[in-house]
């Protein structure tokens, strides 16, 4: 329908002009490819009819105009429906403008809108013969607008076949939108092939819709290959940017320079991309507090920066309104809000003040460790934080230490306070000249830190008090040499009363002297020895000596100090040889050592000249001394010298010709080893273990042993030589066997006797044995039979004493003592060597004692004895034995 009315009139003179200028620019203008547009017979304001590419035509233009008023051309080269618009031809056409100021050129796009209708032929269906000609049958592309408002079905696009000039043609349709989801979106005129949608479509769900087209006659032959038909559907702006966040949340420094980045904000938004739709414009609609402006943000890329100078005790923390709008932030563009909220973190930009530039304060003398003020301090920076923190020092006026000031950590105040005492006598005003500072460096202004720095001057008054003496110099030395008579003056100690500065009216005694080598007059302060002074005896050995002195005032005041001696030493002591006894191994030693000490000081000790003293031609002959450093000399022996122990004297003398002699006890032996050599070297502290008890009680009953078989042989041989019936249970019988019989016989004195066999068999009494090298000896009285008393060695080697015959043996007491005293005696002798035929003395050896309880038994021969014979039995004697092991073992 055509418009009438002033709209129309004012539309034919805009159109007159528009072709006025057309014809102008048709002169200068080059034309560029032509775009044809198929739309709708009625279009609505704001859609966009379809894209052009202008960087193609031409990409440097900063200029685009259309020829239509009712199309508008964007940047991108998007078609938009200035107003409504009714296609009432097939066909509407107009032009776009683009021009290059700075080149000055010109280009045109010629675009032509075409709506057509055509009518539909059926195919004859008496043709019984189809004859086919060369016809086009090509992709028609086409577009949609999404969420359009129809009317629907919406007229998409009309599909054509040459066919149809024969034959009566019927088009169908399938794919996404129509038998695919979406169903049934799109339909199509099986008669016209006019395409239909059938309600509006979201791009953002669905951006393109291919779809295949048939073209076939009414009786089913298909007329053309299928063709594929893509329907694109159009972008409209139909969704607002969103921020990424609501609330942003950002902290920055308030000492930060301008331009520093405080964040960025981001949005998303869900039309087409790259097209102005999406083209996001970032802004900020409001801060709070509202001025001055602080901050500001990139319109593009939406990063917020510092524009103005931040101070956090101003304010510290602002409210920022952000905006995003698509269209490139153009009036019909779509927005949305965020909020961002920016803390200013605290920088440590104020210096802490005094409040006021002089303080006074007053503080008795001779008092130390107490408060004498508070100073207080202002700091405009964030409570708490090493920022405010105060840190205070005393620049001045300290220098003999007497004061200190620290920081209380909950007021920030300075607390001042005296360390060491004042003397009013020597300062009764002092002035101290304070600094302060923070625990945080300094970021505000450089030339404020040198030239502002924040001091204040205390003055310190000192009250005077009644004071007791003073000793001083606190320690005093004297030089005094030692072994000086009794009564030597030393000096005279001297204390003060502060106030007088005189020593008059005080009294002086002694508080402390180790040795009691000094005294001290009363009044006077006079001091003398009491005793010889001896250095050596002094403890430590040649320190300083050290005597404390008590000075009194009238008032019962007092005061301490220190008298030092240093007692300069004399030659008052000879050198002296530190060893009493050497063994030298010939084996292996030529010489052995001998080392001197001087308890003088050292330009009264050594070198020292070593020399043999008053001693025999023979040990003159066999021993020498050569001096081996200031201190030491081998002491070397002749190679004829014999094995033995030798007394040599020995005197050594200092540089002081201080002399003294000493003789050594000195073991030549040969061996390979100190400690298989015996000395002489005294032992002290013997205690004797109950290995070493038991070893005496069996000594004890083996000797008891012996006498007994004496006195029982001396019976015999006064009672025609024979042995008394009950003698075998007056012996003490040790059986050798490893298991002997379980038939034991008890006398009345407590011994056991083991019958063999029967008592018709008599018994044998071991009187000793011993294991050597793995032989066995015994010695056995033999009582009954043909039995015989043997000295049983080896394997069978037996010694006959003579056979006892009716309870009698033929021999008288001379023969049993001489044939019994040199058996013993070997058996002694054997008992006491070692394994290698060495002499032992195992019997007589002490050991030292090396803690309770030890698990290990006696080393001696003794526990050998015990381990092969068994003393156990001793464990069960009858009283006398137990009454004998209790008196031997009481300590």
């Amino acid at each position: 329908m055509a418009a009438t009315g002033p709209r129309s009139s004012l539309r034919g003179a805009l159109l007159r002009q528009l072709l006025l200028t057309l014809v102008v620019f048709s002169f200068a203008c080059e034309a560029c490819k032509k775009v044809i547009f198929h739309t709708p017979s009625k279009l609505e304001a704001d859609k966009v009819v379809g894209r052009v590419n202008l960087k193609e035509c031409l990409g440097s233009a900063d200029r685009i105009q259309s020829s239509d008023p009712d199309f508008r051309v964007l940047e991108d080269g998007s078609v938009y429906t200035a107003h409504a618009v009714v296609l009432s031809d097939e066909k509407r056409s107009f032009t776009i403008w683009l021009s290059d100021s700075k080149k000055q050129t010109q280009k045109e796009i010629p675009v032509l809108l075409e709506h057509q209708k055509k009518v539909l032929r059926k195919r004859h269906t008496k043709e019984t013969v189809l004859r086919r000609s060369k016809r086009r049958w090509a992709p028609i592309p086409t577009s949609m607008m999404e969420n359009s408002s129809g009317p629907f079905p919406l007229l998409l696009q009309r599909v054509q076949s040459d066919a149809e000039q024969n034959y009566t043609i019927v088009y169908s349709i399938s794919g996404p939108g129509v038998d695919q989801e979406p169903l049934n979106l799109f339909t199509m005129d099986g008669k016209s092939g006019n395409l239909y949608c059938t309600k509006p479509v979201d791009r953002e769900e669905y951006d393109v819709f291919d779809l295949i087209v048939r073209a076939s006659t009414a009786d089913g032959y298909s007329a053309e290959l299928p063709l594929p038909l893509s329907i694109r559907v159009e972008d409209d702006n139909d969704n607002r940017p969103i921020f990424t966040e609501a609330i942003y949340n950002f902290e920055v420094p308030e000492s930060s320079r301008i331009g520093t980045t405080v964040g960025v904000v981001c949005a998303t938004d869900r039309d087409e991309p790259d097209t102005m739709h999406t083209r996001l414009k970032y802004s900020i609609m409001e801060q709070m507090p509202r001025s001055p402006g602080k901050f500001s943000v990139h319109a593009s890329k939406g990063v917020i920066t510092i524009v103005y100078v931040l101070d956090r005790e101003v304010v510290d923390k602002y409210s920022l309104k952000m905006k995003v709008q698509d269209m490139d932030g153009r009036s019909h563009g779509l927005m949305s809000t965020a909020t961002c909220i920016i803390t200013v973190k605290d920088s440590n930009d104020n210096l802490p003040t005094f409040g006021q530039n002089a303080y006074e304060t007053s503080v008795e003398e001779n008092m130390f460790n107490v408060e004498i003020l508070r100073i207080p301090v202002e700091d405009k920076d964030l409570i708490n934080t090493s920022n405010w923190r105060a840190n205070f020092t005393i620049l001045n006026g300290n220098e003999n230490g007497h004061f200190s000031i620290s920081t209380d950590k909950e007021t920030n105040e300075g607390v001042l306070c005296v360390v060491k005492a004042l003397n009013y006598e020597e300062n009764r005003q002092v002035v101290l000249e304070i600094g302060v500072r923070n625990e945080a460096p300094f970021t505000g202004d450089v030339t404020r830190i040198m030239t502002n720095m924040n001091r204040a001057f205390v003055t310190v008054n000192v009250k005077d008090q009644d004071e007791g003496p003073e000793c001083k110099p606190a320690v005093q030395y004297v030089q005094i040499k030692e072994n000086s008579p009794v009564g030597s003056k030393i000096k005279v100690y001297k204390a003060y009363d502060p106030e007088t500065r005189s020593s008059s009216g005080l009294r002086y005694k002694l508080l402390y002297d180790p040795k009691g080598w000094i005294t001290i007059n009363e009044f006077s302060g006079s001091v003398e020895t009491s005793k010889t002074l001896d250095r050596e005896a002094a403890n430590p050995r040649g320190a300083l000596y050290n005597v404390t002195v008590l000075a009194i005032d009238k008032g019962g005041r007092s005061c301490t100090g220190t008298l030092v001696l240093n007692i300069e030493d004399e030659n008052d002591n000879p050198p002296d040889i530190i060893q009493n006894f050497l063994v030298i191994c010939k084996t292996k030693m030529e010489y052995a050592d001998i080392t001197a000490v001087d308890p003088d000081e050292p330009i009264h000790g050594a070198p020292f000249y070593f020399s043999l003293a008053d001693a025999s031609p023979e040990i003159n002959r066999l021993w020498g001394l050569i001096r081996f450093n200031d201190t030491a000399a081998h002491l070397s022996y002749r190679k004829n010298a014999k094995s033995q122990e030798y007394l040599i004297p020995i005197t050594v003398k200092d540089r002081g010709n201080q002399s003294k002699t000493k003789t050594l006890t000195v073991n030549l032996c040969d061996c390979t080893n100190q400690g298989q050599c015996r000395t002489t070297e005294p032992r002290t502290g013997v205690i004797l273990g109950k290995w070493a008890i038991l070893a005496i009680l069996l000594g004890i009953a083996l000797l008891f042993s012996i006498l007994l078989t004496v006195v029982c042989g001396f019976v015999s041989a006064r009672n025609k030589k024979s042995f008394p019936e009950d003698l075998a249970q007056q012996n003490l019988i040790i059986s050798n066997t490893e298991a002997p019989g379980d038939n034991k016989v008890h006398s009345a004195s407590g011994f056991t006797t083991d019958t063999v066999n029967n008592s018709s068999q008599g018994f044998c009494g071991t009187m000793g044995s011993e294991v050597k090298n793995g032989r066995q000896e015994t010695i056995e009285m033999v009582k009954g039979g043909n039995q015989t008393l043997e000295l049983c060695q080896g394997a069978g080697h037996h010694h006959t004493l003579g056979s006892c015959r009716g309870g009698t043996m033929d021999m008288d007491h001379s023969e049993w003592y001489s044939f019994t005293q040199p058996r013993l005696g070997e058996k002694l002798h054997l008992c006491n060597q070692d394994e290698d035929h060495m002499p032992s003395q195992d019997y007589v050896l002490t050991y030292n004692y090396e803690g309770r309880g030890s698990p290990a038994g006696s080393v001696g021969c003794c526990s050998e004895k015990q381990e092969e014979d068994g003393l156990d039995f001793l464990n069960n004697l009858e009283a006398k034995f137990t009454a004998l092991a209790e008196t031997c073992t009481k300590k």
